[in-house]
Parts: C-alpha cells; structure tokens; sequence
C-alpha cells in the first residue's frame, strides 16, 4: 500500500496533502494523561515499551493521522552517554550541568545502546502495529539543542552557559558537539533498523545564534548526521527542523542536504516556497494557537497555507507542537478541513 507521508517526502504531491501534527500524543489527550499517571515518571513513559507503544498510536486510533511519531525526548541521548537526566514536574527537564570540557569528557558511549534498547523495542512493535498507509517517524534533538539543556541544565531563556562554553571554548565544545553527533547517528540508525520510515532531526533552538555561529553548530552538525545516517540507511528520508532559523532557512536546506524542512510558525509561507530550493518538500506551519481559537481564523489559515503550498509537495503540520490546553475535539476540527 502506499504511505501518502513517504510519498510527499521523495516529492509525489497529495491532494489532500497527508497530515500529522508535533507533539499529536501529549498532555491534550485524556487517554495520555491516563498513561502517564500509570507509567509514574516521564522516563519511565519513555523508556517502558509497553507505555510508549501506546501512547504512540494514540493519536493515531483517535485521529487517523498519516504519520506516528514515536514517544520519547530529544533527553534520552544525554542519559545514554551518562548524564544525570530527571524531569521534574511542573518544572521539565533538569540535568546535572556539563560547563566545560573537562565535565564532557566524562560523558561516553560505553552503555549507550544498551541503555536506548527499549527505545528501539518499541519502535519495532510500533512498526507492526501501524497500518500499511501510515508512517511511523524516528526523531532526535540536533546537536546543538541538546547540548543547549546540556550545559544550562534544563531550559533556558538567555542560553549564557551554552553560549560562553562555545564561545570561550570552541574546541572543548566542538568535543562535546561531535560526540553528540556520533551519539545521534546511532540513535537515529537504531530506529531506522528497528522499523522507523523516516526521521526527524528536531533543531529547536537554531534561532538564539548568530549566522557564524549557525553555520558551525547547527548546520554542520546536522549536515554530518545526515551523512552518517545514509551511510548506512541510503534511502532514508530526513526532515529538518530548524526552529527560529528565518533567513537562514534556504542555508539550512542546502547545506544540510535533508530531505525536507519543517517550517516554524515564524516563516511566511509564501515566502518558504519562494526561497526553499524548487521541489523540496516542506512541513508546515499552522500557529498552534489556531487550535485553542479553532473557529473561522483556524478555517482561515488552513486555507492559506494550503493554497501556497499548492504546487510544492507538501505535509501538513503545526509549526511547533500541540498546546496542552488543545481541545481534543479542536484538532479533530483541524484534520476535518486540512482533508475535505
């Protein structure tokens, strides 16, 4: 059968064109919320196969998306290499800080695939269970994202640490970022040999850094993943997405040679189809908020980015992730209109 979701990837438009949305198994389901209470801690969601399998395909027994992305964290990779990695909540992420090179050099691979197999359990399982039509999408964060909570120990808002680590020490960080990326070719080869159809390399905070600084640690990273993963995985599609990057959009979709590029909510479409390389396949970017307004305006923008993208193989997404405060029944709206 095909997978209207792979096909838009090697560049086959659909009319209506597939859809899947960023963070579609989250807190705005009450089935997840049932699952997470029964998995304890959000680790313990992602690293339990049974946990993150059905979470997985929630969304996609609920809504019928094209796509299923599995449930897990761009964190997972920094727990892999031996940081210390909790989620707090009603605080998110806090990891134990990584500031200089001397704190980086104790991170490593020994354990790394050990630790991620009931990551790739999972996948596998998810693989069987999904339908011939529907995709199933591996992830990581990019290098410098993840080194991002790395080194200020959770989120941040200013990004000082990771900035004066990579600034004041451009070899002692160039360290940590290449054994991120050697940690994130095997984590997205795994899921690729664990039944994932495609992958995406989520770069969420490529927007905090000057374009130098963009080239060096954003796209080259990226740009090695790309190459590390297809060494062994030729045919393998990638999605990039760069979030907050503006201009430097169609750089990223050159140089990093990805597949396709998901769009935030910040880039004009008509402007990405106008300066996004001719037949790249873009993913996008309906503002989340629509979700919470719903009504005509989310009716309206709908419209508009699918008239732009009328002529570009194109899948429809958000341009970040679902809010938590999404009505369930907002989003059954939102894949209504986007098909007929």
């Amino acid at each position: 059968m095909v997978k209207p979701f792979l096909d838009v990837l090697h560049g086959i438009r659909h009319e209506p064109p597939p859809i899947w949305l960023m963070r579609q198994a989250g807190r705005y389901l009450p089935e997840y919320r049932r699952s997470r209470q029964q998995a304890g801690g959000f680790l313990d969601l992602c690293y339990t196969p049974e946990f993150a399998v059905e979470v997985t395909l929630q969304p996609i027994k609920r809504y019928g998306f094209d796509a299923a992305i599995l449930f897990s964290d761009i964190l997972v990779v920094p727990d892999g290499l031996g940081q210390d990695v909790s989620f707090v909540e009603g605080v998110g992420p806090v990891l134990v800080p990584v500031r200089n090179a001397s704190e980086a050099a104790t991170l490593s691979m020994s354990f790394f695939e050990e630790m991620l197999a009931p990551i790739y359990e999972a996948v596998s399982q998810i693989s069987n269970r999904l339908d011939d039509e529907t995709a199933l999408i591996g992830f990581a964060g990019a290098p410098w994202t993840v080194a991002c909570y790395m080194v200020e120990g959770g989120a941040s808002r200013d990004f000082n640490a990771v900035k004066s680590f990579a600034y004041g020490d451009p070899n002692g960080f160039s360290q940590l970022i290449d054994l991120l990326v050697e940690a994130t070719i095997c984590h997205l080869s795994a899921q690729v040999a664990s039944g994932a159809d495609a992958l995406q390399i989520f770069e969420s905070h490529a927007g905090v850094l000057p374009s130098v600084e963009f080239e060096k640690w954003v796209i080259n990273p990226i740009r090695q993943i790309v190459e590390g993963v297809r060494s062994r995985w030729p045919d393998i599609p990638i999605i990039g997405f760069p979030r907050g990057a503006g201009a430097m959009y169609p750089a990223f979709a050159v140089e990093t040679e990805v597949t396709a590029v998901s769009l935030d909510t910040s880039v004009p479409i008509h402007w990405a189809i106008q300066n996004l390389p001719a037949g790249m396949p873009v993913q996008g970017n309906i503002d989340p908020l629509f979700l919470l307004t719903g009504g005509v305006e989310m009716d309206r923008a709908i419209d508009e980015i699918l008239e732009a993208c009328r002529t570009r193989a194109h899948i429809f997404n958000l341009g970040h992730g679902v809010d938590k405060n999404t009505s369930p029944d907002a989003v059954s709206r939102l894949v209504s209109k986007v098909r007929n």
